[in-house]
């Protein structure tokens, strides 16, 4: 990708406040859930219910300026280096905050192994990626792309079960929609294990193909 010195700055912009975003919502989260002992023994249930409801507008908000920052970068001709670089480390934030905040909310031994696959596989290719560096470069998949989507979703989805009761919705839907937002988390932890095995056969192949020459 070459560098455009005039590129608009905004797709950037947002793809950076994605960034401190998902440290923000993290922050929030943690408080909200007792991570600062100070802060958090003079919170209410209600205090704490609207940390926990900020926490997931900021996610929602966030999560929505991964497809935007793309598609503006594009639209507008503004793509660069260093936009390429800062977007997965955005998404990755995002992600990773949003899954320790789920499993700092409450007991959710449901969930603990696909959020935790989830985060090995995003550790691991980025490892890959810079072990390999100047070797091979792996192109970001359409699917991969998909896997982000379908994490952030399903992430959300686990954060407005968390809660429910916040939002004043009848308790008796929860379990449905919780068994839903359960699967879904489950659905991403398939397709990032999936994108993380491709990204590590295309690796394989590539440097084979180097060392045979």
């Amino acid at each position: 990708m070459s560098p455009t010195h005039h590129a608009n700055p905004i797709p950037n912009i947002l793809t950076g406040l994605r960034l401190v975003a998902g440290v923000v919502m993290f922050l929030i989260l943690a408080g909200a859930t007792g991570g600062v002992p100070i802060l958090s023994s003079y919170l209410s249930p209600e205090d704490q219910f609207g940390l926990y409801r900020a926490a997931f507008y900021i996610f929602v908000v966030a999560a929505s300026t991964d497809w935007v920052d793309g598609y503006l970068a594009r639209r507008w001709h503004s793509e660069t280096r260093w936009g390429a670089i800062l977007d997965p480390i955005a998404d990755k934030v995002l992600v990773t905050g949003a899954i320790l905040g789920v499993l700092t909310s409450g007991s959710v031994p449901q969930i603990a192994i696909p959020c935790g696959l989830i985060l090995f596989r995003e550790f691991a290719v980025s490892a890959l990626r810079e072990t390999i560096a100047g070797r091979v470069t792996l192109e970001v998949t359409l699917l991969a792309k998909w896997k982000t989507t379908v994490q952030l979703v399903a992430l959300g989805c686990q954060l407005f079960a968390r809660n429910w009761d916040g939002f004043g919705l009848d308790f008796e839907y929860l379990p449905y929609f919780q068994l839903f937002a359960d699967s879904l988390i489950w659905f991403a932890a398939i397709a990032t294990l999936w994108t993380g095995w491709q990204y590590f056969d295309t690796a394989r192949r590539s440097l084979a193909e180097k060392d045979a020459r």
